[in-house]
Order: structure tokens, then C-alpha cells, then sequence
């Protein structure tokens, strides 16, 4: 039989699958690749998952951040790659569903081999410290007679998403600023150079240090991480916006690797120790099996679309 270099990658990743002895040191580890800079939710949800998944596998996995584009030059290597299982990279609403509906991809989003979700969680509203209405009554009020500045980890992203749903339901006058990412975001929240931002688990650090301000979340309800922190919805009724990240292979990887990540990602993210990480950096395990996780895809796609249009907006613009 003529063994490819798709079937070794394949034999490799399924070896404990099978009950084959694994090579102890595996020809090339596996590239899981962040779409943005250091810093923010995509890539602290990438570090915590390394670990535990290369023990699970029995193989390395390297973090690798190629940033840029709202996400989309990372999956874009991605999906560039060999289809041998050994370079997976994170994707979100703002590369998978609803970067379809702002421009054109350099990827087929649902072309992919999609593995599973990872993790979701709602979006933090953010307030620099100083802002003159630190609470949520005060800030509705103050943000309807002045123009308020807020930013995102990039135009399409998730987080301007969220935040572009907000405008449109509360109807206040926000001005988009896009960053290159959640780190320079959060630089920039910290500065004072923004009032607001939306964003992901990584504002945490920033909360919990005295440096910006938590004004609201994201979930229907209040979220046990920040119990004291309203739900946006308590002041614009019926908003509310989720965040999530999932895992994708080259299209065309083999189906057996496919399933093999995927049963190595649940495992590890049901093992106690490491999903209290993930709840303690506000990041809510939530693999689903792959036909939910695809039907989970299609359903999110239909909702930003809506965003998009009554937004009107466009990658070339905030």
C-alpha cells in the first residue's frame, strides 16, 4: 500500500484511536494558529488548550499568532495548508459567519473542515476609568447628548458586531474605532484614548486591575463572573449578543482526523482541572458535536447578516 504524507499525518493524530503504538516523537507537532495578536480571548483560549490537547494526542502543538485583517489572514493559512490534520487554527463569528456578509473571503468559511466549538462567553462593555457615567443608568443617559467613542479588536469582528448591535437597538450616537486586534484595544481603553470597548474574557486582567471599568454584559442575564455587573438588556430590552470560538482543519482533512480532534477536544475541556481554567478566564466550555456545531454555524451566519445590513457595513469603513 503507498502511504502518503496525508495518511501518516492521519496515522499519527489516530493512532490512540486504534490502540496503535504512537511514535514518541511525532515527525512535526501540530501549528494551531491565532488569527490575532497576543493578548486577547482568541489567543488565551488557544495557550489553554495546547497543553492539555498535545498530552491528550501525544503530540506538540505550537501556538503560532498571524494577525491581521479582522482574523482572516490567519484562517486564510490555514485553509491554505496540507489537509494532513497537523494545522488547525481558532475562527470566530467575525472569519466563519459573518465575514461572508461584510466582503468577499479568501477561504470558503464553510468549506472548511470544521472540528467543534470551543468555548463561549458574553462580551464585556468596557468604560475607561474617569468616564463620567460609570454606571449603567448614567452611562445611558450621558451617551444619549454626547458622541461616544468605542472600540473593537476590528471592523466584522465579533466584538464590533456586538457592539453595532447595541447601537442600533439603543439607538445612540457610537463611534466605531477598529483596532488590529484585542491587545492594542485594550492598550488604548487603558489609555484613556477610547471611552469604550467591546470586549472578550481579556478585559478581565484590565477590570480586575483598576483600569477600565466593567459597565455591562452581554448575556441575557448577569454572568457569575462579574455578579455585580448588570446585563446591557436591563437597559435596552431584549439585546444580547454571545461570543464563542471553534476549532477548523483544511478543507478536505480526512474525516478520521476530523472526528479524532474533535474527541480529543471534548475530552480535555470535560477534564475538571482544565475547564476550571477556562471558567476562571470567563471562557464556558462548549464543544458540540459536529452536525449541532454546523447547524450552530448557519444560525449565527443568519443573525449577523441582519446586523450587516441594517448596519450597512463594509470592510472599507466603520
Amino acid at each position: 500500500m503507498r502511504l502518503t504524507r496525508r495518511s501518516l499525518s492521519a496515522g499519527i493524530l489516530l493512532a490512540p484511536a486504534l490502540g496503535q503504538a504512537q511514535p514518541a516523537t511525532p515527525s512535526r507537532p501540530i501549528r494551531l494558529i491565532v488569527p490575532f495578536p497576543p493578548g486577547g480571548g482568541v489567543d488565551l483560549t488557544a495557550r489553554l488548550l495546547a497543553d492539555p490537547l498535545a498530552r491528550e494526542l501525544g503530540q506538540g502543538v505550537v501556538v503560532e499568532n498571524r494577525g491581521g485583517a479582522g482574523g482572516v489572514i490567519g484562517v486564510e493559512a490555514m485553509a491554505n495548508s496540507p489537509a494532513d490534520g497537523l494545522t488547525l487554527s481558532l475562527t470566530g463569528a467575525g472569519t466563519i459567519t459573518a465575514g461572508p456578509h461584510l466582503r468577499r473571503l479568501p477561504y470558503d468559511p464553510f468549506g472548511l473542515a470544521h472540528v467543534t466549538r470551543l468555548v463561549r462567553m458574553p462580551f464585556i462593555i468596557a468604560l475607561r476609568t474617569g468616564f463620567p457615567a460609570p454606571d449603567l443608568p448614567g452611562f445611558m443617559a450621558w451617551a444619549r447628548g454626547h458622541e461616544l467613542r468605542w472600540a473593537s479588536g476590528g471592523i466584522g469582528t465579533s466584538q464590533h458586531l456586538a457592539g453595532e448591535l447595541f447601537r442600533q437597538m439603543s439607538g445612540l450616537s457610537m463611534v466605531h474605532i477598529p483596532y488590529r486586534g484585542t491587545g492594542p484595544a485594550l492598550n488604548d481603553l487603558a489609555a484613556g484614548v477610547v471611552d469604550a470597548y467591546f470586549g472578550d474574557p481579556a478585559t478581565l486582567g484590565l477590570i480586575r486591575s483598576g483600569q477600565a471599568l466593567a459597565l455591562a454584559v452581554t448575556s441575557p442575564g448577569r454572568w457569575p463572573l462579574l455578579p455585580d455587573t448588570p446585563a446591557a438588556a436591563e437597559a435596552v430590552p431584549g439585546y444580547a449578543a454571545e461570543n464563542w470560538y471553534g476549532l477548523a482543519a483544511p478543507p478536505g482533512t480526512p474525516e478520521p482526523v476530523i472526528e479524532r480532534l474533535a474527541a480529543a477536544v471534548r475530552k480535555v475541556l470535560a477534564e475538571p482541572a482544565t475547564a476550571q481554567r477556562f471558567e476562571e478566564a470567563g471562557l464556558h466550555p462548549a464543544p458540540l458535536p459536529r452536525a449541532d456545531y454546523l447547524a450552530f454555524l448557519r444560525q449565527d451566519s443568519e443573525t449577523w447578516a441582519r446586523v450587516v445590513r441594517a448596519g450597512n457595513i463594509r470592510m472599507d469603513s466603520d
